[in-house]
């Protein structure tokens, strides 16, 4: 097998397309021949050691990937040879053959692409955690989605309007507004153009945005904050722009609003039925086309620091996806 191998945090240069042997999977773990693989920040964030989680030295990048299973150790009773999965194993996914816990890998139904199921579980999961279970969200209800041209803003957009939610999706150029639009935004704020308070007061009719889902962070979090709607949500979910926001106490206290932390990797662990039962949601969900991942791009796996470049220029909308 060959993978992308981090010998040192320094960087992407840093990373080296490496011959390794192929593992054999012990009890309980699966041997999968990756198929796709998406990338996310948090795999950027990671190879440059700025990441909270900080594996081992050397490992291999990828938290998200999708491909075929090749072989199954002692005890896996519910995946077998042959069968497509996908999974979010934190590491290890941009290479052409992996081992990961069964437990971790979501046997794919019929019809689902590798493609779509690489760019499915991160950015579904957390928004589905955020909308549904940290914010409870209503039918009738106005979202605000921050970065909303991103991985997890695309999927927050669809997971809100099926919901029966109205959203008004915010980003960074024109072209990011019309793809928010085309996947079913009712409204766009472009917020390189227009000023996000004032756009957000013309479009709720003064009333602002019930819950505002923000993976962004950066200097429009508190104007957005100061925008929201009496009994709000202020769903912090990232903080892509890189500065972490400080909010005045006054501000939740004025709306009665609350500040509602967004963390799904840990819901799962914590909550292992209840993540359960909301990955058969989204499935199901993607089976009745209600939901379907954002492709930007796919890209050969061989161009992972290309792919790299591409996501660090801020350009991608939706899921840039690597394949084998």
């Amino acid at each position: 097998m060959h993978a992308w191998l981090c010998t040192e945090p320094t960087g992407v240069e840093a990373l080296a397309w490496t011959e390794l042997p192929t593992p054999t999977p012990k009890p309980g773990e699966v041997l999968v021949e990756i198929r796709a693989a998406s990338l996310n920040f948090p795999d950027l964030l990671m190879v440059q050691n700025k990441y909270q989680i900080k594996p081992p030295l050397p490992f291999v990048p990828g938290a998200e990937w999708a491909g075929v299973v090749q072989a199954v150790g002692d005890g896996v009773t519910h995946l077998r040879a042959g069968q497509s999965v996908a999974c979010l194993s934190g590491t290890g996914g941009f290479a052409t053959h992996v081992v990961a816990p069964a437990a971790h890998c979501m046997p794919l139904p019929e019809g689902f692409s590798h493609v779509d199921a690489a760019a499915f579980i991160m950015t579904y999961a957390t928004s589905h955690h955020a909308l549904v279970d940290r914010a409870q969200l209503r039918a009738g209800e106005t979202v605000l989605v921050l970065g909303a041209a991103g991985g997890v803003g695309t999927a927050a957009i669809q997971i809100a309007k099926a919901m029966g939610a109205r959203v008004i999706a915010a980003a960074s150029s024109s072209d990011k507004c019309d793809l928010c639009l085309k996947i079913g935004a009712d409204a766009v704020i472009d917020y390189s153009q227009e000023d996000l308070r004032e756009a957000l007061k013309a479009l709720s009719g003064g009333n602002g945005p019930d819950v505002i889902y923000d993976p962004v962070g950066g200097e429009l979090s508190e104007a957005a904050f100061r925008s929201i709607a009496w009994r709000g949500r202020y769903l912090v979910v990232g903080f892509a722009a890189g500065p972490i926001p400080a909010l005045p106490f006054n501000l939740p206290l004025l709306k009665g609003a609350s500040i509602v932390g967004v963390f799904w990797g840990e819901f799962a662990k914590r909550e292992p039925q209840a993540n359960a039962a909301m990955m058969e949601e989204l499935a199901l969900w993607y089976g009745q086309g209600r939901i379907k991942p954002v492709i930007d791009r796919t890209m050969p796996l061989s161009q992972l620091p290309a792919a790299f470049a591409h996501m660090a220029s801020r350009s991608v909308m939706g899921k840039l996806v690597l394949v084998t």
